[in-house]
């Protein structure tokens, strides 16, 4: 009897203590249960935030302009996208825009902008009116390349100008003893600018197991400048040759500070010829109007009386 009970006790002890486990474990499940919704509603609050902040023009824009992209890829010469990938690529990726992007923004252009015209001119459906709307849509359809051609011309002003000093430092590096690799990783280190960027993707390319030539070949038709083109090609057949680099280098540092130099000195002797032209329109006749504006006066008087 004395067993059953310390049995009884010791069960009932048991039952209790496991009960209030059990309970604990509801309850802790019940708590990363709940835990998990504020957290998944913490995310899609994020998110929703995150969609929200974007500004209103990219959000009603971005979807219109992806099925426009799509449709125009779909529906125009495989060519013209080809072309716009060159020029995105010479852009150094600026806007964040692909060339699919540029090609739905001319198809889009081309299409809104002689619409606006044709409901500004009243609707009316003469000849001059559809000539007009013709003519809009043609430079509506150029504006994009427009806009490349002008940020082209602005990196490759930058590329010409920062070029031969990024070349001085990979020379000065390579002399120092660095090889190729290390010599552009400096280069990339100590440069800013498209410069910076472009070393900075030729050295990645040729530490993902890219060979040397093909990556200065592709570094060459990003920068799309004569003097980078020069650069490559001089390297790549130094390479192939077996020729020292550093005086290759060497060499071309010195063609391309001078190149520079005639740059700057054909832009100083084009200042008069642009100067000449305001000067003309804006100040001679200034000057004719003080020094001959009282002697007309006076025979113009002599003559009235």
């Amino acid at each position: 009897m004395q067993y059953a009970s310390t049995a009884l006790v010791f069960f009932t002890i048991y039952t209790f203590f496991a009960a209030i486990r059990s309970r604990q474990a509801q309850e802790r499940a019940d708590l990363q249960g709940r835990l998990q919704k504020v957290l998944d509603w913490e995310e899609a609050a994020g998110a929703r935030e995150a969609e929200l902040s974007r500004p209103l023009s990219e959000r009603l824009l971005a979807p219109v302009l992806q099925t426009v992209s799509d449709l125009a890829s779909r529906l125009l010469p495989a060519k013209i996208l080809a072309s716009l990938e060159k020029k995105v690529q010479q852009t150094g990726r600026q806007g964040g825009l692909s060339p699919r992007d540029y090609l739905g923004l001319k198809l889009l252009s081309a299409i809104v902008i002689p619409l606006l015209v044709y409901l500004l001119l009243g609707r009316s459906s003469n000849l001059q009116t559809f000539a007009l709307a013709a003519y809009a849509a043609v430079i509506a359809w150029r504006l994009p390349d427009m806009q490349l051609e002008r940020i082209i011309r602005q990196r490759h002003a930058l590329l010409e100008k920062s070029f031969p000093d990024a070349l001085d430092l990979l020379t000065v590096s390579v002399e120092a003893g660095l090889g190729f690799d290390g010599a552009v990783a400096k280069v990339a280190e100590k440069s800013e600018g498209p410069v910076a960027e472009e070393f900075k993707r030729l050295l990645q390319e040729m530490r993902m197991g890219k060979l040397r030539k093909d990556a200065l070949r592709d570094f060459s038709l990003r920068c799309g400048v004569e003097d980078i083109m020069i650069f490559t090609s001089t390297v790549i057949q130094a390479e192939q040759l077996g020729l020292n680099i550093s005086s290759t280098l060497k060499t071309q540092a010195e063609q391309m500070r001078r190149k520079r130099r005639q740059r700057a000195e054909e832009k100083a002797m084009k200042v008069p010829v642009k100067m000449l032209i305001p000067m003309v329109i804006f100040i001679f006749p200034t000057i004719f109007i003080v020094l001959l504006g009282p002697a007309i006066i006076q025979i113009i008087e002599n003559f009235a009386g």
